[in-house]
């Protein structure tokens, strides 16, 4: 992520915009070479879990939800842990403990072998693998793997995201009574964030066209990345379902920062990521949320 893109007032600094040809991936610094091989390992991990997806799933109890997200994460981390390992040595990895706090510095893969296990065990379309490169707390390289659909998302700092090879960009919307809006669910037994969500919905229904609330955070900002959805914002996030997704939205030409305009980075409380001319009026919509 551009560090001009997330900093400061939402109307202040424009992400990295880089001009390049449809369908053409440019070069991206130093983090370029390592994409071919990060899209082939969270591609064997995305296949892995295809071979054992069934539509037809439909789990009895939240004890059967556990017990097969358990074993599809093993299933994954395995060998994907290890191939990371192994293309940047020097690389810490983010477990549960440092999801929701600052990284150190340096470089952190920040994985979800499973993202979107929910929908996974009921059959539903959207899960995936996401792998994301970290260094001094700013997504340097996404890569997000959809089996279902043969979807893959990638991104590296400075050189723009893509789909499948071909370019993405932001929703060119310039009013916010236009866009779509979409918040996340925060993780179980946060009463407090659970308010501030439903009052977050009612602020933007009085803005937005339309608002959603979705679970995984990775898909509805692979839509503001693809100019589909146009405003994400959420309270309480985790690391691993909006790191690839910042870097994506930012390469796109959105913009990603706190809901309050300040820098996000790892450990905020809280993130807003939307079209560079819906910004500032999403985050003016959110401002009244305490």
């Amino acid at each position: 992520m551009s560090d001009n893109s997330t900093q400061g007032n939402p109307t202040q600094g424009n992400p990295t915009q880089v001009s390049q040809p449809e369908g053409s991936q440019p070069e991206g610094g130093e983090y370029a070479g390592l994409l071919d091989p990060v899209v082939k390992a969270a591609t064997a991990a995305g296949d892995r879990l295809l071979a054992e997806f069934s539509p037809a799933a439909r789990p009895a109890s939240r004890a059967d939800m556990a017990a097969a997200g358990q074993h599809t994460e093993e299933l994954v981390l395995g060998e994907l842990r290890p191939e990371l390992a192994s293309l940047r040595p020097g690389a810490g990895w983010v477990d549960d403990d440092r999801e929701t706090v600052p990284l150190p510095p340096g470089e952190w893969w920040v994985v979800d072998a499973v993202e979107g296990a929910v929908n996974y065990v009921h059959g539903m379309p959207e899960w995936g693998v996401t792998v994301t490169l970290l260094c001094d707390g700013q997504p340097v390289l996404a890569v997000v793997r959809q089996p279902v659909g043969d979807l893959t998302y990638t991104a590296v700092r400075g050189a723009g995201s893509y789909l499948n090879g071909q370019r993405l960009r932001v929703s060119a919307k310039t009013s916010l009574n236009a866009a779509i809006g979409v918040t996340g669910q925060a993780e179980a037994g946060q009463d407090d964030t659970y308010r501030r969500i439903g009052e977050s919905v009612t602020a933007m229904l009085g803005h937005a066209l339309l608002v959603r609330a979705f679970v995984p955070s990775t898909f509805p900002m692979l839509l503001v990345a693809a100019g589909q959805n146009d405003v994400f914002w959420q309270y309480e996030p985790v690391l691993p379902g909006v790191a690839a997704g910042a870097l994506l939205i930012t390469e796109a030409g959105g913009t990603v920062s706190r809901i309050d305009g300040s820098p996000w980075s790892p450990g905020s409380p809280d993130i807003l990521a939307a079209a560079l001319a819906l910004h500032q009026a999403a985050a003016g919509a959110l401002a009244a949320v305490g």
